[in-house]
C-alpha cells in the first residue's frame, strides 16, 4: 500500500484565484458559489442519477496548490490561524491545509445540476481545486447533536466591514456582470479577517485580494475593523 492513485472526477470553478481570503470553513461565505465540472471518464449525466433529490454534498478534494509534506520527515504539529497562528496542536487534530496526504473535505450546498455541473454555495476551494469524490450529506449520519470541539467550539467571531462609497457601487456593478453577488462575497470573506491573527495593521497599510477577474482592496482603520477602499476590474 505504498502507493494509491487517485484521479480528480471533476474541478471546482470558483470566485477564489489566490489563497488569501478564502473562507477557513465551508458555509462561513454563502455567496461564495462555484460550479463543480465532471471530468472524464465521470462527464456522463449517469454519474449524476438521483442526485437531484440531495441538498447538500460532500466535496473530497486535493490541496493542489499546498506543497506536499517530506515522507521522510511528516510534520505532526501546525500551527492552525484559529489559535493566533502561534500554538501547536497535533495535525490530526486540525483541519490545516498541510496534511499527510493532501486531502480536504467540504459539505456545500447543492443548487442546482446542469448537465454534468454541479452548481454549489458556501464553498471554501481555490479556483482549479481537482475534486477527488462527490458524496450526498446524510443527515441522520452526518449531523451529530452531542458532538463537540473543544478546540473550535462556535463559529468565529466576525470583524466589522464597512465600504466606500465608489467601492460599494463598483462591486454591484460587477455584480450584474457576473451575475454573482459581489458585493455579499466580499462582506463575508472579509468578515473573517482573513490576515494573520498576529499582525497589527497600521491604518494606512492597505490589503488586497483578487475575486474572480478583480482586485479588492482594503485598510483596517482600527485593528478590528475593515474597511473596503476599491473593487476594481484588473488589467487585462
Amino acid at each position: 500500500m505504498s502507493s494509491m492513485p487517485l484521479h480528480p472526477v471533476a474541478i471546482a470553478r470558483t470566485p477564489f484565484v489566490e489563497k488569501f481570503a478564502i473562507p477557513r470553513q465551508p458555509s462561513l461565505a454563502p455567496a461564495a458559489r462555484a460550479c463543480i465540472e465532471l471530468v472524464a471518464p465521470y462527464n456522463q449525466p449517469e454519474a449524476l442519477q438521483g442526485l437531484e433529490q440531495v441538498s447538500h454534498i460532500w466535496l473530497l478534494f486535493a490541496f493542489h496548490a499546498v506543497p506536499a509534506d517530506n515522507p521522510a520527515a511528516p510534520r505532526l504539529r501546525v500551527r492552525p490561524p484559529r489559535l493566533g497562528g502561534n500554538e501547536w496542536l497535533g495535525v490530526f487534530a486540525t483541519r490545516s491545509t498541510h496534511r499527510p496526504n493532501g486531502i480536504g473535505q467540504s459539505v456545500v450546498k447543492l443548487e442546482k445540476i446542469e448537465g454534468t455541473r454541479l452548481w454549489v454555495s458556501g464553498v471554501d476551494l481555490l479556483d482549479g481545486t481537482p475534486i477527488l469524490d462527490i458524496k450526498p450529506y446524510v443527515p441522520y449520519a452526518d449531523a451529530i447533536a452531542a458532538a463537540h470541539n473543544a478546540i473550535a467550539p462556535a463559529m468565529p467571531a466576525t470583524t466589522t466591514v464597512s465600504w466606500a462609497d465608489s467601492a460599494r457601487t463598483n462591486a454591484q456593478a460587477e455584480g450584474l456582470r457576473l451575475g454573482e453577488d459581489v458585493e455579499g462575497l466580499i462582506s463575508q470573506c472579509l468578515a473573517q479577517d482573513p490576515k494573520p491573527a498576529y499582525q497589527k495593521p497600521e491604518p494606512a497599510r492597505e490589503y488586497g485580494v483578487r475575486l474572480w477577474d478583480l482586485n479588492v482592496v482594503w485598510h483596517y482603520p482600527q485593528p478590528d475593523q475593515i474597511h473596503v477602499l476599491r473593487v476594481e476590474k484588473t488589467a487585462e
